[in-house]
């Protein structure tokens, strides 16, 4: 019997022995470099009228970006601004999920803050917003191409519940 458990004592030190050199032979996982924060101007694409007898056409515009992104999370601060007749602030926070060295695609939700007499390419009233887009850099350089549509709910003061689609372009430079 006492043999048995001394048998027992050595095969778990020997197990515990092996797992802790398979997890010591298992390297780090390294955070890349190629998805950082930037800020760039681009055009904005308004595919969606509100009520046009009240002047609620859809509209383009210009764009200025900015994206911060956390190091060590999947995760970014976005906020876009829409400027045309009247303008637009759209911030939110995105899920970030890489496809290679230099592209990710993301998921972004937040606010539409357009509460103006004019359209903007996301309405003309504070509105919820889903942002899904895409950031390539481009290799060996500081700059970034993106690309993103935003999905603004209920976001037409003359035009009960109607939605607003928009789609942003533009290059931003990487820091």
């Amino acid at each position: 019997m006492k043999n048995i458990t001394n048998l027992n004592k050595i095969l778990i030190g020997l197990t515990a022995l092996g797992c802790m050199s398979a997890i010591a032979a298992v390297p780090s996982a390294q955070a890349q470099p190629a998805y950082g924060s930037y800020v760039g101007v681009g055009a904005s694409f308004g595919f969606t009228s509100g009520n046009t007898a009240a002047g609620e056409s859809s509209r383009t515009s210009g764009l200025i970006a900015a994206r911060y992104k956390f190091l060590e999370l999947p995760v970014s601060i976005r906020t876009q601004i829409l400027v045309g007749n009247s303008t637009a602030v759209v911030p939110t926070v995105s899920f970030d999920v890489p496809l290679n060295f230099d592209t990710d695609v993301y998921i972004g939700a937040g606010v539409a803050l357009s509460n103006t007499v004019d359209t903007t390419p996301v309405g003309n009233k504070n509105s919820f917003v889903i942002q899904p887009g895409i950031d390539y850099t481009v290799p060996n350089s500081n700059l970034v191409l993106f690309g993103n549509v935003i999905f603004a709910f209920d976001a037409y003061r003359n035009s009960g519940g109607t939605s607003a689609t928009s789609l942003q372009t533009g290059l931003g430079l990487r820091f």
